[in-house]
C-alpha cells in the first residue's frame, strides 16, 4: 500500500458498524472531553457512523463540528445519528486524512479515534491534522493495540486470530499496534507539547462478552477483512469459520474477559 493512502481493513459490514455504534465520548475519549468546550470548531477525522461525533458535538454546542471519514454511505448513517438527537451543528463531508481540504488554522480540536492504525503514513496525517488546527488547540488521537490485547481463558483458535489480524492489517498499509506508536508518530510530526495517556475496554459481562465475541465471528467471515485474509493467502475459508468458531466459544464461557488497550494523545498545537 503507497504511503499517504487511507486504508481501512475492516471495511463498512453490519459487524463493524455494530462496534463502532457502541462507542461514545464517555467510553472513547474521555481523555478529551475536559477539552471541550462550547463554542469551539471541532474537526472529527474518521467519525464512522457518528456516535462520538454527536457526543462532541452537544458538548461545544452551538460551536460547529465538521465531521469526515472516506465512505459516503458511512456519512449518511452518521447524520442520521446527528439528526435522531436533534444535532444542527454538525456537517458531514468526505475526507483523507493525508491530505485535508481546510484551510490552515480552521479548529480548536482535531479528533482521531481509531483512524492512525488504518492509515499509509500516520505521521503524515498527524501532520494535517496539526495544519488544521489553531495555535493552542488541541489534536487528540487514539488507538487500540491489537499485540496487547489479552483474555481469558484461552480458547483454541484465540491466539491464530491475532496472529492473522495483524498480518492482515500489515499487509494492507496498517499498523494494528498503533497505541503504543502514538507519542512516537506525534513526536515525529513536529509535536512538542504532548501528553500521553492509556485506557481500556473490557468486556467481561455476560451481555457485553456475548456483543464482543459475536460481532467478532461475524466480522472474521463476513466484512472486508474476511476477504482481504482469503484473497491475501493469509487464511483460507475454512480457517476463518475456526477462528469464528473461537470467538463463539470464548464468549460461552462463564469466567470469559477480554481486555483492548489503547494508547492515546493529546497534542497542543
Amino acid at each position: 500500500m503507497p504511503k499517504g493512502t487511507a486504508v481501512y481493513t475492516h471495511g463498512h459490514h453490519e459487524s463493524v458498524l455494530r462496534s463502532h455504534r457502541w462507542r461514545t465520548a464517555a467510553n472513547s475519549a474521555a481523555y478529551l472531553i475536559a477539552e471541550l468546550r462550547p463554542g469551539q470548531a471541532v474537526l472529527d477525522v474518521g467519525c464512522g457512523p457518528g456516535t462520538i461525533t454527536a457526543d462532541i458535538a452537544a458538548l461545544v454546542a452551538p460551536g460547529r463540528v465538521t465531521a469526515v471519514d472516506t465512505n459516503r454511505d458511512v456519512l449518511d448513517r452518521a447524520a442520521e445519528t446527528a439528526a435522531g438527537r436533534g444535532l444542527e451543528n454538525v456537517e458531514f463531508t468526505t475526507a483523507d486524512v493525508h491530505s485535508l481540504d481546510f484551510p490552515d488554522d480552521s479548529f480548536d480540536v482535531v479528533h482521531a479515534h481509531q483512524v492512525l492504525q488504518h492509515v499509509g503514513d500516520p505521521v503524515r496525517a498527524l501532520r494535517e491534522m496539526r495544519r488544521v488546527c489553531r495555535p493552542g488547540g488541541v489534536v487528540a488521537a487514539r488507538d487500540s493495540d491489537y499485540a496487547a490485547m489479552t483474555w481469558y481463558p484461552e480458547v483454541p483458535g484465540m491466539r491464530e486470530w491475532q496472529e492473522l489480524y495483524g498480518r492482515v492489517a500489515r499487509a494492507n498499509g496498517g499498523e494494528p499496534d498503533a497505541g503504543r506508536r502514538l507519542l512516537s508518530w506525534a513526536r515525529q510530526a513536529g509535536f512538542t507539547d504532548i501528553t500521553p495517556t492509556a485506557a481500556a475496554w473490557c468486556f467481561a459481562t455476560p451481555e457485553n462478552r456475548a456483543w464482543w465475541s459475536g460481532l467478532w465471528a461475524d466480522r472474521t467471515t463476513a466484512s472486508v477483512y474476511a476477504r482481504l485474509a482469503v484473497d491475501g493467502g493469509h487464511a483460507s475459508a475454512g480457517q476463518l469459520t475456526a477462528i469464528a468458531d473461537a470467538w463463539r466459544a470464548w464468549g460461552e464461557e462463564p469466567d470469559a474477559w477480554f481486555m483492548v488497550p489503547h494508547g492515546e494523545v493529546l497534542c497542543r498545537a
